[in-house]
């Protein structure tokens, strides 16, 4: 236990919460926005026109609920998956602090850190993610449950998509990277107004809900819009063997970044690249937020949680020394 970061398990547990509940909160917005991007055609060809199509559909058939299709496993891979990256993230960024000697990290550094944290990260979760992208994209009322989502293809069908994952990595690589300056400078500036005034205020390492909120739309804003192709290309490759009727079933070359892009090029031309982006950008802008926020506001318990659970351990440890 003494070779346990308790800095680090502080870091992802805080983020792991902060994941539950904004992928919750967001989850219908999240299904419509999904179904609406895995579907391929010309334009008089289209089950949805436009995203609130996906609602309409819902309510007409009275499956309304089924928005929520597929949130346990998204709740469950979004948990781990923020776990794995913050303490991943968190534990590397101060590995690399201690051996090189340095008192802060560069960006470029900063980077490949998250990246290789995002690597990790989709490789452990991405069974859990393709099966809630399946779940999401199945017909209102007809979806599974997680193990017979998984059993009905093949062990390699279940890592669908793992390529753009790994893609992807530059998204939460170059969003964190962003919060990580912005934060700092925007703690910097407090500080020296602080100074200045001669004042002590709150803890200068705690950001407001507000400018939390804030500084995460920021930072998801600009890695939405740059790897949105792929991120649409993920879905489809992921949805491309599902059982909804609304999605004609795909060739095996559409399971590569190549061929959805081929296809979404002849179907749609280069608006169809960026179909869905308004929706994508509100809903990752918006979870991505709401989850630094609570992170950022929770940090601080966990972290108080972790000390006391840290010195229960060593107290525990001497008595049994003693015993």
């Amino acid at each position: 236990m003494a070779n346990v970061n308790f800095e680090s398990l502080a870091e992802a547990t805080s983020g792991a919460v902060g994941a539950l509940v904004s992928t919750t909160v967001l989850y219908p917005l999240d299904t419509c926005k999904t179904k609406y991007q895995a579907e391929v055609g010309s334009h008089g060809q289209k089950k949805y026109r436009k995203l609130s199509d996906v609602l309409f559909e819902a309510i007409s058939k009275g499956q309304i609920l089924s928005l929520y299709q597929g949130l346990g496993t998204k709740n469950l891979q979004s948990v781990i998956a923020q776990f794995v990256y913050f303490y991943g993230y968190s534990y590397f960024k101060r590995l690399y602090l201690v051996k090189s000697g340095f008192k802060s990290i560069g960006t470029t550094v900063n980077l490949i850190i998250a990246a290789f944290a995002g690597a990790c990260t989709a490789i452990i979760t991405q069974p859990l993610d393709t099966a809630a992208s399946r779940m999401q994209t199945s017909a209102f009322g007809k979806s599974k449950g997680l193990w017979e989502t998984l059993s009905n293809g093949s062990l390699s069908e279940a890592f669908d998509g793992l390529s753009i994952s790994l893609v992807l990595t530059s998204n939460p690589a170059i969003q964190y990277t962003v919060f990580d300056q912005l934060k700092q400078r925007f703690i910097q500036r407090q500080q020296s107004k602080q100074s200045a005034s001669g004042s002590a205020g709150s803890s200068p390492e705690s950001l407001s809900a507000f400018s939390a909120f804030l500084l995460g739309a920021m930072s998801k804003s600009v890695a939405t819009i740059i790897t949105y192709p792929l991120i649409r290309c993920k879905v489809m490759i992921q949805a491309s063997n599902h059982e909804d009727e609304s999605i004609e079933p795909k060739p095996e070359s559409n399971k590569t970044i190549s061929g959805c892009l081929s296809s979404i090029w002849k179907e749609e031309g280069v608006p169809g690249l960026f179909k869905g982006l308004q929706a994508q950008i509100l809903k990752t802008v918006l979870s991505s937020a709401l989850l630094l926020m609570i992170k950022e506001k929770i940090s601080r318990f966990t972290w108080i949680t972790m000390l006391a659970l840290r010195r229960y351990l060593l107290v525990s440890k001497k008595r049994v020394k003693n015993a």
